[in-house]
């Protein structure tokens, strides 16, 4: 049958080791003219702005920051703080004050993401771990929730390119999302390619 959920990001599932907590957000300032950054969605430094920025539809060759929660702002039309799952863009905010957005940024953080299409069965899902893979629709969302529409580009494995962003750990159990004869089986995965854990947040990976 069909999987219940295709499309809804990357979101916190535990860190390695024994540790099963989700890691905390960190702050960090968004511009008032930035793209929308949808809940689930990757995001990358931008070093002229000292500013979060959406990251790119495969986020192949990008050193991702982390992965976007939500933000807080001064709405532009009715002047009252504002929380939110989702950063809508250009002209939400009312400048005269920070927008603040919050991002899932330990590189010890694994997320869930869904497959955008078909692995024919579980024994050919666990031969995928351990591999890296780019994203598909990564700057993408649904307006009306909030939450990304990001998901793993289960198609373009590569065993030993360092410039793609996620590597699988695992396949989620979940009984709503396990036919693997479908797309949106959930996956486990770490960001292969995390600015913290190099010199220069913004560098390109080749």
């Amino acid at each position: 049958m069909a999987n219940a959920n295709v499309s809804f990001g990357l979101k916190p599932v535990g860190k390695h080791g024994s540790s099963p907590a989700t890691q905390g957000t960190s702050q960090y300032f968004i511009a008032s003219d930035a793209s929308a950054i949808f809940q689930g969605s990757p995001v990358r430094a931008e070093l002229t702005g000292g500013t979060i920025q959406i990251a790119t539809a495969t986020c192949d060759g990008v050193q991702l920051l982390g992965v976007f929660a939500g933000c807080e702002y001064v709405d532009a039309t009715t002047g009252k703080l504002k929380f939110s799952n989702t950063w809508p863009g250009s002209g939400s905010a009312n400048t005269n004050f920070d927008i603040k957005g919050f991002v899932y940024d330990d590189p010890a953080q694994r997320f869930i993401i869904a497959s955008d299409g078909t692995n024919t069965d579980r024994a050919t899902a666990k031969a995928d771990i351990f591999g890296v893979f780019p994203l598909a629709s990564g700057t993408s969302g649904n307006t009306t929730t909030g939450i990304s529409s990001a998901v793993l580009d289960i198609s373009e494995k590569n065993n030993t390119d360092p410039s793609l962003p996620l590597m699988v750990l695992g396949i989620h159990e979940d009984v709503t999302n396990a036919d693997h004869s479908a797309a949106g089986v959930s996956y486990i995965v770490k960001i292969n390619n995390h600015a913290l854990n190099g010199a220069d947040v913004d560098a390109a990976i080749s």
